[in-house]
Protein backbone atom coordinates (compact mmCIF):
# COMPACT_ATOMS: atom_id res chain seq x y z
CA UNK A 1 0.00 0.00 0.00
CA UNK A 2 2.97 2.32 0.45
CA UNK A 3 3.65 2.20 -3.29
CA UNK A 4 0.05 3.22 -3.97
CA UNK A 5 0.41 6.11 -1.54
CA UNK A 6 3.65 7.32 -3.13
CA UNK A 7 2.09 7.19 -6.61
CA UNK A 8 -0.91 9.17 -5.31
CA UNK A 9 1.33 11.88 -3.90
CA UNK A 10 3.35 11.92 -7.13
CA UNK A 11 0.15 12.61 -9.08
CA UNK A 12 -0.77 15.37 -6.64
CA UNK A 13 2.66 16.93 -7.09
CA UNK A 14 2.42 16.84 -10.88
CA UNK A 15 -1.09 18.29 -10.78
CA UNK A 16 0.03 21.14 -8.53
CA UNK A 17 2.86 21.86 -10.99
CA UNK A 18 0.28 21.96 -13.76
CA UNK A 19 -1.92 24.30 -11.73
CA UNK A 20 0.99 26.67 -11.19
CA UNK A 21 1.64 26.69 -14.95
CA UNK A 22 -2.04 27.39 -15.59
CA UNK A 23 -2.03 30.35 -13.23
CA UNK A 24 1.12 31.69 -14.87
CA UNK A 25 -0.67 31.33 -18.21
CA UNK A 26 -3.64 33.18 -16.75
CA UNK A 27 -1.44 36.02 -15.58
CA UNK A 28 0.66 36.34 -18.74
CA UNK A 29 -1.57 35.58 -21.72
CA UNK A 30 -4.76 37.25 -22.96
CA UNK A 31 -6.62 33.89 -22.79
CA UNK A 32 -7.76 34.37 -19.21
CA UNK A 33 -11.05 32.45 -19.51
CA UNK A 34 -9.31 29.44 -21.07
CA UNK A 35 -6.65 29.20 -18.37
CA UNK A 36 -9.12 29.86 -15.57
CA UNK A 37 -11.39 27.14 -16.99
CA UNK A 38 -8.49 24.71 -17.16
CA UNK A 39 -7.58 25.58 -13.56
CA UNK A 40 -11.15 25.12 -12.34
CA UNK A 41 -11.44 21.74 -14.03
CA UNK A 42 -8.04 20.67 -12.72
CA UNK A 43 -8.97 21.61 -9.15
CA UNK A 44 -12.15 19.56 -9.38
CA UNK A 45 -10.20 16.71 -11.00
CA UNK A 46 -7.67 16.85 -8.18
CA UNK A 47 -10.48 16.64 -5.63
CA UNK A 48 -11.88 13.63 -7.50
CA UNK A 49 -8.44 11.98 -7.35
CA UNK A 50 -8.25 12.58 -3.61
CA UNK A 51 -11.81 11.30 -3.17
CA UNK A 52 -11.01 8.11 -5.06
CA UNK A 53 -7.79 7.61 -3.08
CA UNK A 54 -9.53 7.99 0.28
CA UNK A 55 -12.35 5.65 -0.74
CA UNK A 56 -9.86 3.01 -1.90
CA UNK A 57 -7.98 3.39 1.41
CA UNK A 58 -11.22 2.84 3.34
CA UNK A 59 -12.11 -0.11 1.14
CA UNK A 60 -8.67 -1.65 1.76
CA UNK A 61 -9.11 -1.26 5.51
CA UNK A 62 -12.57 -2.83 5.32
CA UNK A 63 -11.18 -5.81 3.41
CA UNK A 64 -8.38 -6.24 5.96
CA UNK A 65 -10.88 -6.13 8.82
CA UNK A 66 -13.23 -8.42 6.85
CA UNK A 67 -16.06 -5.90 6.94
CA UNK A 68 -18.64 -5.27 4.26
CA UNK A 69 -17.24 -3.17 1.39
CA UNK A 70 -19.22 -0.16 0.21
CA UNK A 71 -19.30 1.32 -3.26
CA UNK A 72 -16.47 3.51 -4.54
CA UNK A 73 -18.93 6.36 -5.10
CA UNK A 74 -18.76 7.05 -8.81
CA UNK A 75 -21.95 9.10 -8.56
CA UNK A 76 -20.39 11.62 -6.18
CA UNK A 77 -17.43 12.17 -8.52
CA UNK A 78 -19.75 12.51 -11.49
CA UNK A 79 -21.91 15.04 -9.65
CA UNK A 80 -18.81 17.02 -8.69
CA UNK A 81 -17.74 17.16 -12.34
CA UNK A 82 -21.26 18.33 -13.17
CA UNK A 83 -20.90 21.06 -10.57
CA UNK A 84 -17.72 22.29 -12.26
CA UNK A 85 -19.54 22.41 -15.60
CA UNK A 86 -22.48 24.24 -14.01
CA UNK A 87 -20.11 26.84 -12.56
CA UNK A 88 -18.60 27.35 -16.01
CA UNK A 89 -22.05 27.68 -17.55
CA UNK A 90 -23.18 30.14 -14.88
CA UNK A 91 -20.10 32.36 -15.29
CA UNK A 92 -19.07 32.13 -18.98
CA UNK A 93 -17.30 35.49 -18.72
CA UNK A 94 -14.79 33.90 -16.32
CA UNK A 95 -14.58 30.22 -17.37
CA UNK A 96 -14.34 28.64 -20.82
CA UNK A 97 -16.62 25.57 -20.78
CA UNK A 98 -14.51 23.29 -22.98
CA UNK A 99 -11.44 24.18 -20.91
CA UNK A 100 -13.22 23.10 -17.75
CA UNK A 101 -14.00 19.71 -19.32
CA UNK A 102 -10.38 19.30 -20.45
CA UNK A 103 -9.23 20.37 -16.98
CA UNK A 104 -11.40 17.69 -15.41
CA UNK A 105 -9.48 15.13 -17.46
CA UNK A 106 -6.05 16.64 -16.75
CA UNK A 107 -5.36 14.34 -13.78
CA UNK A 108 -6.11 11.32 -15.96
CA UNK A 109 -3.85 12.70 -18.69
CA UNK A 110 -1.08 13.06 -16.09
CA UNK A 111 -1.68 9.46 -15.01
CA UNK A 112 -1.50 8.28 -18.62
CA UNK A 113 1.72 10.16 -19.32
CA UNK A 114 3.29 8.85 -16.11
CA UNK A 115 2.26 5.28 -16.91
CA UNK A 116 3.69 5.54 -20.42
CA UNK A 117 6.99 6.93 -19.15
CA UNK A 118 7.17 4.16 -16.56
CA UNK A 119 6.49 1.53 -19.23
CA UNK A 120 9.18 2.98 -21.48
CA UNK A 121 11.69 3.40 -18.65
CA UNK A 122 11.21 -0.06 -17.08
CA UNK A 123 12.59 -2.21 -19.95
CA UNK A 124 15.66 0.03 -20.23
CA UNK A 125 16.44 -0.44 -16.51
CA UNK A 126 16.36 -4.29 -16.83
CA UNK A 127 19.23 -4.34 -19.33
Amino acid sequence: MNEYKSVFFKYIKYTLYLLSLLFIGYAVTPYKTVFLGLALGTVFGLYNLWSMYSKIERMGQAVIQQKKVKSLGSLSRLLLAGLAVLIAMKYPEHFHLLSVVVGLMSVYIIMLIDSLTQAIRTPKEKR
